[in-house]
């Protein structure tokens, strides 16, 4: 580490921020993609939800502070000979680091979203509105069917109906299930 001895003060003490803090970093990803990342290994004392953000993790870990630190000092390294005013280049280094973490927690969301439920219940379907899509017999003459959107997907489903005989393309509202397949709907 001798070409840090000959750098000015503050640039040296960038260049101990990014060494650990990129080690780090790396330590960080292999483990994530080996499979050992269960946990930061740090609980937080408090919590870091920030009370009424409705973020699903903590927004002080040091998975966090690792992802600031690696945006500040690199960034700060970066542009240290072509930003001549020292507060500008902190200040500019400070808001790459917050982008960092903010695109973490962005990443994050995304990831979150593929982990929702979206298994089709026969049970989603009772109260919402369709159309119907082959005519429904009346009462105990068989079954037609309705199609309907069920979180942003379509599905043609059997359905019957406990009155008279309902057309295609007529609105139609779901009312109950019989047999475990079947939808009952009345007209709309």
């Amino acid at each position: 580490m001798d070409f840090l001895a000959e750098m000015e003060p503050s640039l040296r003490a960038l260049w101990y921020i990014a060494l650990p803090t990129s080690l780090i970093f790396l330590l960080q990803t292999i483990l994530t993609f080996i499979g050992s990342d269960s946990s930061d290994g740090i609980n937080a004392d408090f919590d870091g939800n920030l009370e009424g953000a409705e973020a699903p993790f903590q927004l002080f870990t040091l998975r966090n502070l690792i992802n600031f630190l690696l945006g500040f000092s690199w960034t700060a390294i970066t542009f240290y000979h072509s930003v001549a005013n020292y507060t500008l280049l902190l200040l500019i280094a400070t808001c790459v680091g917050l982008g960092f973490v903010w695109l973490f927690f962005f990443i994050i969301k995304q990831i979150m979203k593929l982990a929702e439920n979206n298994t089709f219940k026969l049970a989603d379907t009772i109260n919402k509105s369709a159309m119907v899509y082959l005519a429904i017999p009346g009462y105990k003459e068989g079954a037609g069917k309705i199609s309907i959107s069920i979180k942003g997907s379509q599905k043609e489903l059997n359905a019957i109906s406990l009155a008279d005989r309902i057309e295609t393309g007529a609105a139609v509202k779901v009312i109950g299930i019989e047999g475990g397949s079947l939808l009952i709907v009345e007209k709309i």
